[in-house]
């Protein structure tokens, strides 16, 4: 990465474009070090070309062709969405399969966190008691439900967190036997085996959906609530139209009788410690902008790999904005099967994009752009540089589980929300999310650390941004000083040592699932 004056940042030796790192951007006329004019005013973040661009001549950034001048654009010219042309996806036939060497590193010893381990040995970084639903209906049920516990309940047991309602809308009006259905299905049944809830599953139901709740808990023995205090105390589904239920009141205190027992099992945890190797981290980014692909998804990408080191297990997902890099994702397969996968999950998004009539364009977002971003390619590029130099050990489909530990591609789609969801489902423990032009995005269900890319963003959002990673920009830290910085804030998050900022306001979004079955 060569600098001049950290006025722009130039990523890559044969780049013949660089983004503005001034806040408030470079007036016309700037002179640079290289003599370079500024032709006009270049917003922070946006490009500017280092030399004359014909018409139809590439426009590189990371050492990648992320498209074509739709016109000639002067040297000290502003590249963006409007003079970029978006070339064609990488095409999906003969990419090379795990053809590059896992990179020769040593594993790193000794790191540990304070987290809730579980009967199926997996650790929970929070312990949460998560209220399962099988549908839409009794959301607002649940909701208010979750009030009571959290006022009248949770006092009691202080070794909880919280309590939180796994709402969705999914459950009724669905085609819940057509081939996807299988990734909302699994999707939820997931998401009650998340470490931190504890093996506590606890299902409200409705009783005449279609996704019924013994279909949730099929691996599981089915203990139905009966309207009694003396009711089975491993019971773990409720369904609302259970003709015992007199009244909402005996709803209510149905609920709260259940929940009783599962807080009392749950205040029962304690936090021990466990090795690193226990992380599953899941990494996102979302309202990015062009400084994400240099400052803080390479210091994330830097994190990944130690958690790697460590024994640890990381997940990097979005297939939107892997699907133009995956070229320079194939080769890092461990094995010929892992990179099919990869092209598996990219040929399948393919394809349910031309079913719905949409395509690539439609990403990035108008803030994506203001923020210099100009097209899905060069997002793509920036946004993979979170995954780190690790070998991609595994590839799982929406909604499905971790399986191995090292690094895994976990598809979703970009959207934040459902991404989230699907990570969680993944059983993530912990999540990293990195953004340039800000959201207060967060999970109830597992802490989640926001990393800007710009010290603009992180001044301004000073108590909702855990980490700056901005400071590489203008030089203050390094890529490596800041991704330990963020390993080691990892683990104080993960230990409890340390709050996460939107944990600590309160900020939750609800969980969003990628339904791609038909709606009856």
């Amino acid at each position: 990465m060569s600098q001049s004056r950290r006025q722009v940042i130039k990523v890559h030796p044969t780049d013949n474009v660089a983004i503005v790192v001034e806040q408030g951007g470079l007036a016309e006329g700037t002179v640079l070090d290289d003599g370079l004019v500024l032709t006009g005013p270049i917003p922070q973040g946006h490009k500017v070309a280092l030399e004359d661009i014909a018409a139809e001549e590439a426009i590189v950034r990371y050492g990648e062709v992320i498209g074509t001048a739709t016109a000639p654009i002067a040297r000290g010219g502003h590249v963006n969405e409007t003079n970029v042309r978006l070339p064609q996806a990488p095409a999906l036939r003969d990419l090379p399969l795990a053809t590059r060497p896992a990179p020769n590193v040593e594993p790193l010893e000794g790191y540990t966190f304070e987290g809730f381990r579980n009967p199926d040995g997996s650790v929970g970084t929070k312990n949460v008691l998560g209220i399962t639903t099988s549908v839409q209906c009794v959301a607002g049920t649940v909701d208010y439900v979750v009030r009571r516990i959290k006022q009248e309940l949770l006092p009691r047991f202080p070794n909880v967190d919280d309590v939180v309602g796994l709402n969705h809308t999914y459950g009724c009006g669905v085609a819940i036997n057509a081939p996807a259905a299988i990734v909302p299905i699994r999707t939820l049944k997931n998401i009650s085996l998340n470490p931190n809830f504890g093996n506590e599953v606890m299902v409200i139901g409705l009783g005449c959906e279609k996704l019924q709740p013994s279909t949730l808990l099929e691996d599981r023995p089915v203990k139905v609530y009966e309207n009694s205090r003396a009711a089975d105390p491993e019971a773990n589904v409720l369904s609302l139209q259970d003709d015992s239920f007199q009244g909402f009141g005996d709803m209510v205190d149905g609920i709260m009788a259940m929940a009783e027992r599962h807080l009392e099992r749950l205040n029962r945890r304690q936090r021990q410690t466990c090795p690193a190797s226990d992380l599953v981290v899941g990494m996102q980014c979302g309202g990015s902008d062009a400084f994400s692909g240099v400052t803080a998804n390479p210091a994330v990408g830097f994190a990944t790999d130690l958690i790697v080191r460590a024994g640890g297990s990381v997940m990097f997902s979005e297939v939107t904005e892997v699907r133009d890099a995956i070229h320079l994702l194939t080769p890092r397969a461990v094995d010929e099967s892992v990179g099919k996968a990869l092209i598996e999950q990219m040929t399948w998004y393919d394809s349910y994009l031309e079913q719905g009539q949409a395509d690539r364009s439609a990403n990035p977002s108008p803030g994506n752009k203001r923020g210099g971003l100009s097209n899905v390619v060069e997002k793509a590029l920036g946004s993979i540089i979170k995954s780190g130099n690790s070998p991609i050990v595994d590839v799982i489909g929406p909604g499905e589980r971790v399986r191995k530990k090292g690094l895994t591609f976990a598809a979703t789609p970009a959207s934040d929300f459902i991404c989230g969801t699907l990570q969680l489902a993944a059983g993530m423990n912990l999540q990293v999310f990195t953004t340039g032009r800000g959201t207060p995005y967060g999970l109830p269900m597992v802490p989640v650390l926001k990393v800007s890319t710009n010290s603009t963003l992180g001044v301004r959002w000073h108590d909702i941004i855990d980490l700056d990673a901005g400071r590489i920009a203008t030089g203050d830290a390094s890529i490596e000083e800041v991704g330990w910085e963020l390993f080691h804030l990892i683990l104080d998050v993960a230990s409890g040592r340390k709050q996460a900022a939107a944990d600590r306001l309160g900020i939750h979004n609800d969980l969003v699932l990628f339904n791609p079955a038909p709606v009856t």
